[in-house]
């Protein structure tokens, strides 16, 4: 709890501009902008609804969809090093680089929620798959090689990017969780982006994914539908 009540009390500030600062870059949707320039529609009236990259890549084309990734995947990015320069004053310890990483991925977090549910076009986004994907290289990027070999297996299996998304949302707090439990236990220490993490930091980032990673799923629902009907699209070998 003392890691706690000093972020609260002695880092409040940072806190509240990271989330602030992510959540209103986060908004700014790269996908609306793309389609609204390419086909003058509205791509959450276009496919799926979804305004992202899976359906920009449907219905719109390749490079639509590739600044569309981009765009999504730099939200984060920003998002984080916003207050990763903020906090660059804070000690090298690793006490102090656990309040530091879980600022950061406070940043990450109201980044997803900034793309889902974006100020600038009525709270209706996009289902924050790449976003939550730059979240996890900038917090723990070991997190991020574990959920691109998860979702590889499930794509190759099911053709299926949604199916390959559910299954990171789900695995990523229990990824995140586990690889800094080993950190703890110095089976990975070479690696560890923080030495002798403690369980109070542990819990704080299965609490942030998970909460990212539910808020995935629960964006997901009309996908989930789709899968348990047999009605789910693939993606083509020619996409």
């Amino acid at each position: 709890m003392e890691m706690l009540t000093e972020l609260f009390t002695g880092y409040w500030l940072y806190m509240i501009i990271a989330i602030l600062a992510a959540y209103l870059i986060s908004s700014v949707n790269t996908s609306i902008i793309v389609t609204r320039i390419v086909k003058h529609e509205d791509i959450r009236k276009l496919g799926s609804g979804n305004a992202g990259f899976t359906n920009v890549l449907r219905c719109v084309g390749k490079v639509p969809a590739i600044i569309t990734f981009v765009g999504d995947f730099m939200k984060g990015v920003v998002s984080i090093l916003i207050p990763y320069i903020l906090t660059a004053n804070m000690g090298s310890d690793s006490h102090d680089q656990q309040i530091r990483t879980i600022i950061l991925y406070l940043g990450g977090l109201f980044a997803v929620l900034g793309h889902m549910f974006p100020l600038y076009y009525k709270f209706k986004g996009g289902k924050g798959v790449v976003t939550t994907a730059s979240v996890m290289l900038l917090t723990d990027w070991r997190v991020l090689v574990a959920e691109l070999v998860i979702f590889a297996v499930f794509f190759l299996i099911t053709k299926t990017i949604s199916k390959g998304s559910l299954m990171c949302a789900a695995a990523y707090p229990f990824v995140a969780a586990v690889l800094r439990l080993m950190d703890s236990m110095e089976f990975l220490d070479f690696i560890a982006p923080i030495k002798d993490p403690t369980p109070m930091f542990i819990a704080c980032v299965f609490v942030l994914t998970f909460i990212n990673g539910a808020a995935v799923i629960i964006k997901h629902k009309d996908n989930i539908k789709r899968i348990l009907d047999g009605s789910e699209k693939k993606i083509t070998s020619k996409k």
